[in-house]
C-alpha cells in the first residue's frame, strides 16, 4: 500500500490481453486497423484512420477496448476505438478486469513510465516488440475505483476537446482539397464559362514542372543521429520523411512549409506522396524535401497540388524506396493564371490560418494532458482537491 493508500498491482490483475482470431467470410466488412493507422504520440479517441480490406491472421477488437502498438512501443501508439473491428497482431487489444476502470487503465497504458517499461523489456534489435512476460508481474499504484473513473475523466475531456480540433481540421482540409480539385483539376473556376480552352487548358494556363513553382531547401537539412538528439533534447520540432521523429534543442526553419518522403516512406495509398504541412520553428532531417511555394504560388497551394498528384512513376529503388529532387523537379504540373491563383488563395488563406490556430491549440492541450498525466497517475494531484497531495 502506498503512502497515499493506493494499492501496489501487479499489471497482470488488471489487464487482460485478449488474442480473438480473425477468420474472414464473404460477408465481412470490418474496419481494420494497423500501426499505420494510429497517430504517433496521439492518443486522440477517433483520429485514426483505418481500411476496410482485411485479410486473415488479425485480432478482433470491441468498441472501447484498448489499442497497443507492441512493435517499437516507444513510438507510443495507443488508441481507443469506439467501434468494433480488426487489428493487426503487431497490436494488443486489452481489457481492465478485477474493478478497474477501462479508461484508467487506457491512461495507465499510455503513460510514458508504462511505456518506458515496455520498451525495456522489448525484444529485438531492428524491430523490437514489446513482451506481455515482461510487463506483467511489474506493479503500480491503483486508487479507489472512483479515483480511477475521476482520473480518466479529466483526462478524456482533454482528449474529447483535441478530438474535436482534429475532426475542425479534417473538415477545413476537406473544403480546400474539394474546392482544388473543382477548380484545377475539373476546371470550374470563376469565369470557366467564359473561357477559351487552348490544347485542354484554359486560355492562359500552360503545363509546366514543379520546379518552376517551388523553392527547395534542402541544401539546409542537418541530419542528427539518436544519440546527438539524446544530449540535445528541447522544444522544436525534428521531422522525418513522415512523421516527427524527436524534440531538440534548436532550429533550421521558421515558416511555413511542405515537406515531401524523400526516402524510406515516400508514397501513401494510391500513390500519393507522403506530405508534411508545417509551420513554426523546426529541424529537419535528410529523409525529406523542403518546400516553399514561389512566383505567386502559395506554399498551400502546393501543398494542395501534391496531395492530389501521384507520384509512383517517379519513385526509384526497390529495398529503400526514394524520391530524388531532380525527379521530383521534373515532375509534370499545370500552371494555372496568375488572377486563377490569386482568387483561390484568397478563399483558401483563411481556412489554412484557421486550420494552424486548431493545430497549436491542439499541441497546447496534448501538452496539458501528458503533463497531468504522471501527476494524476502517481498521486500527486489529488483529484478531490485539485491540490498536491
Amino acid at each position: 500500500m502506498s503512502k497515499n493508500g493506493w494499492k501496489e498491482t501487479a499489471f497482470n490483475d488488471m489487464a487482460d490481453l485478449i488474442k480473438d482470431g480473425y477468420h474472414p467470410t464473404g460477408s465481412d466488412n470490418f474496419k481494420y486497423i494497423g500501426l499505420e493507422h494510429i497517430d504517433q504520440q496521439s492518443l486522440s479517441l477517433n483520429s485514426v484512420g483505418h481500411s476496410t480490406e482485411v485479410g486473415s491472421n488479425k485480432f478482433r477488437f470491441k468498441g472501447g477496448d484498448i489499442l497497443f502498438g507492441k512493435l517499437r512501443p516507444y513510438f507510443r501508439k495507443v488508441y481507443r476505438p469506439r467501434f468494433d473491428g480488426v487489428c493487426s497482431t503487431d497490436i494488443w487489444v486489452v481489457r481492465a478486469k478485477n474493478g478497474i476502470d477501462q479508461g484508467y487503465l487506457f491512461y495507465r497504458m499510455a503513460s510514458h513510465e508504462f511505456v518506458d517499461m515496455a520498451s525495456s523489456g522489448s525484444s529485438g534489435t531492428r524491430m523490437p516488440r514489446a513482451d506481455w512476460n515482461h510487463l506483467k508481474d511489474t506493479r503500480w499504484p491503483v486508487p479507489s475505483l472512483p479515483t480511477q473513473k475521476k482520473i480518466a475523466k479529466i483526462l478524456g475531456d482533454l482528449d474529447e476537446k483535441i478530438e474535436l480540433n482534429h475532426q475542425m481540421n479534417k473538415t477545413l482540409e476537406s473544403i480546400a482539397q474539394a474546392v482544388f480539385k473543382k477548380w484545377f483539376v475539373g476546371f470550374e473556376f470563376p469565369g470557366h464559362e467564359k473561357t477559351k480552352f487552348v490544347n485542354g487548358l484554359p486560355e492562359g494556363w500552360r503545363e509546366g514542372t514543379l520546379k518552376e513553382i517551388v523553392v527547395n531547401y534542402d541544401s539546409k537539412r542537418v541530419p542528427l543521429s539518436s544519440r546527438e538528439r539524446d544530449d540535445r533534447k528541447g522544444p522544436y520540432p525534428y521531422y522525418g520523411a513522415a512523421t516527427i521523429v524527436d524534440y531538440i534543442d534548436d532550429y533550421l526553419f521558421d515558416g511555413i512549409y511542405v515537406l515531401m518522403g524523400e526516402d524510406g516512406t515516400v508514397v501513401a495509398e494510391q500513390g500519393l506522396p507522403v506530405l508534411q504541412y508545417v509551420w513554426g520553428k523546426f529541424w529537419v532531417n535528410n529523409h525529406t524535401h523542403v518546400l516553399q511555394g514561389m512566383n505567386g504560388i502559395s506554399t498551400e497551394f502546393i501543398w494542395l497540388l501534391l496531395s492530389q498528384t501521384n507520384v509512383q512513376h517517379i519513385v526509384t529503388g526497390a529495398v529503400q524506396p526514394k524520391i530524388s529532387q531532380s525527379n521530383m523537379n521534373d515532375l509534370p504540373v499545370v500552371i494555372p493564371d496568375s488572377d486563377t491563383i490569386n482568387k483561390f488563395q484568397m478563399i483558401i488563406e483563411p481556412l489554412f490560418r484557421k486550420y494552424r490556430l486548431n493545430c497549436d491549440e491542439l499541441f497546447k492541450l496534448q501538452s496539458i494532458r501528458d503533463s497531468l498525466l504522471p501527476k494524476l497517475m502517481s498521486g500527486e494531484i489529488c483529484v478531490n482537491s485539485g491540490r498536491k497531495s
